[in-house]
């Protein structure tokens, strides 16, 4: 299976958020999966970062080091998956349906893992709902 992980367990798991042990725990069960991310991903990562920074939620030396650690990890164990502007269309035809609720990067998420087959693993609810919706797998962590 190929999880494709959202940007929130990665965020949560590298810097100690309230849901990290659970994160880290759900990591460990899944030896046999490929883990996948986008580039996407590795955008809004440095994103969450920096606002973790202005918001004084990270020194500056600790956001260093989650930027290596993720680096690392992303070079060691992660799969990254292509963006196309095909995936972009879908999230744009999918970000148009309200009712899902889907903001428009999540809504890229979706596109690009049901593009490739791949299981969303998120933390978060709305966007799990939103792909299950969509018929994309989703498990919420």
């Amino acid at each position: 299976m190929i999880c494709y992980l959202d940007t929130s367990l990665l965020v949560t798991a590298l810097t100690g958020e309230v849901a990290a042990a659970r994160v880290l725990a759900w990591f460990g069960k899944r030896p046999s999966d490929r883990l996948a991310i986008s580039d996407w991903v590795v955008t809004e990562f440095a994103a969450a970062l920096s606002v973790k920074l202005r918001t004084r939620q990270l020194t500056p030396e600790a956001r260093a080091a989650v930027a290596a650690q993720f680096a690392a990890i992303r070079s060691e164990t992660l799969e990254t998956l292509p963006v196309f502007g095909e995936h972009f269309r879908a999230a744009a035809r999918f970000a148009d349906q309200a009712p899902l609720g889907l903001r428009a990067g999540d809504a890229l998420h979706v596109a690009i893992a049901a593009e490739h087959g791949a299981t969303i693993c998120t933390l978060d609810k709305r966007l799990a709902e939103a792909a299950t919706a969509l018929a994309v797998s989703t498990e919420l962590v």
